[in-house]
């Protein structure tokens, strides 16, 4: 079972301090997960700029220019935020039952384990 899933919120742990441009300490949504090289997209956190080519579009429009986007970063640099105390925290799993329409199941749960400093 995936500990960070899309649109969970996280905090990026390592890497440069923001004074000295970088996105430690940062919190934000999870857009994408690249589960083949480990890595996630978190919104507002690794932008890059991406270069694309000038082109025309059916009604005659320039397209192409420079443009802003999020860059996937390893899915070890970023933790799990704890929804109560808002700092990122470790994930556990537990095995619970659950009964749906009469039938018995059961589920692993995700659960955010209790975050005590700052990881």
């Amino acid at each position: 079972m995936a500990k960070i899933k899309k649109g969970d919120l996280v905090q990026v742990i390592s890497g440069a301090k923001p004074e000295r441009g970088g996105d430690r300490g940062k919190q934000g949504k999870v857009l994408d997960i690249l589960v083949e090289q480990n890595r996630v997209v978190v919104e507002g956190v690794n932008y890059v700029t991406k270069h694309t080519r000038v082109g025309q579009t059916q009604r005659g429009t320039k397209t192409g220019g420079l443009e802003t986007v999020e860059a996937p970063i390893h899915i070890s640099n970023v933790a799990l935020v704890d929804p109560s105390t808002k700092k990122p925290t470790k994930v556990g799993h537990r095995v619970e039952e659950q009964t749906k329409d009469g039938v018995k199941r059961t589920v692993r749960v995700r659960y955010a384990k209790k975050s005590g400093k700052d990881l």
